[in-house]
């Protein structure tokens, strides 16, 4: 077990926010402006930030761009924060992408889930294992999807390098019996699915969330964590409809408009981070765009 573990896996039952990627005019990365976010999200106290993740626009990223994203979030953190580096793709890349963000600085891997549509569940398992006897800092795995049996997600917890699984699925009787299958083991089970769906997750014995939104009101999402830590499920349900709104935008054009949103809120506030790159949504209609300002400035006024 890497030395590190217990400090990883006290990071996970925090919020795991996932940066934007920040483009320039030009369609290029604007590395002083990821920077400054970077250093704003951990400024803010986000327990972890998973650099290159799906809302850093994994997929539309070349591997030499994802390394780029992996060093600046690195440098920019200064060690006030957790960053775990997210690699993917072919296990050969994957590995290579791991062993660079470790050089970088990187604390923490996280592994994207195995796409190839041909891949087998107890396989698309053995993916992360694999990554996970190569690295040499604690692995994350992102799991998004519900055919991973029961025995798959032990054979996860039981191996010593991997901290934690980002759960991504919304069959929560999975994730219970998961949980209840693996109380002898110290894995994390992580929200996978932000905030909308975390108090379902911690009903259940997850702990933690991951966050898109924290890269436009980190506040708001902490304020989220505070109330679930202290079991008031109440008030976090009260918080998070607040921004109910800017979460039901994001699934519009199956899930296509997830980052755009992200990425136009900033634009409102005042951060020009770019555009969406294809094959997301680029840009959001004006109706949308509209709505999306009224909910960011009622998010503005103090509840």
């Amino acid at each position: 077990m890497t030395k590190d573990m217990h400090s990883i896996r006290r990071a996970l039952t925090g919020i795991s926010g996932v940066p934007v990627t920040p483009y320039g005019a030009d369609g290029e990365i604007n590395e002083a402006l990821l920077a400054k976010l970077i250093s704003r999200l951990a400024d803010a106290g986000i327990h972890n930030l998973m650099a290159a993740g799906n809302t850093g626009e994994f997929f539309s990223l070349s591997l030499d761009e994802i390394r780029r994203v992996h060093a600046v979030t690195a440098e920019a953190a200064a060690g006030k924060t957790l960053i775990s580096a997210a690699v993917g793709r072919s296990l050969v890349e994957a590995k290579a992408l791991a062993r660079d963000a470790i050089a970088a600085g990187c604390g923490a891997i996280m592994s994207h889930h195995p796409m190839d549509p041909f891949a087998g569940p107890a396989a698309q398992a053995d993916y992360f294992l694999s990554l996970a006897d190569a690295s040499t800092v604690p692995v994350i795995a992102y799991v998004r999807t519900d055919t991973f049996s029961v025995a798959d997600f032990r054979r996860l917890g039981e191996h010593e390098n991997i901290a934690g699984v980002k759960f991504a699925s919304t069959t929560l009787m999975l994730l219970a019996d998961v949980i209840r299958s693996t109380r002898d083991l110290p894995t994390i089970w992580v929200c996978g699915l932000a905030e909308a769906w975390a108090p379902a997750f911690y009903a259940i014995g997850a702990q933690g969330f991951t966050s898109g939104f924290v890269n436009v009101f980190p506040e708001a999402s902490l304020a989220v964590h505070a109330a679930l830590g202290r079991n008031d499920f109440a008030a976090a349900r009260a918080l998070i409809d607040r921004f109910a709104g800017f979460e039901e935008l994001r699934t519009h054009y199956r899930n296509g408009s997830n980052v755009t949103v992200v990425k136009e809120a900033l634009s409102i506030l005042g951060h020009d981070v770019g555009s969406v790159r294809l094959p997301g949504v680029p840009h959001l209609s004006p109706a949308e765009r509209a709505e999306l300002e009224a909910i960011i400035q009622a998010q503005l006024v103090p509840a």
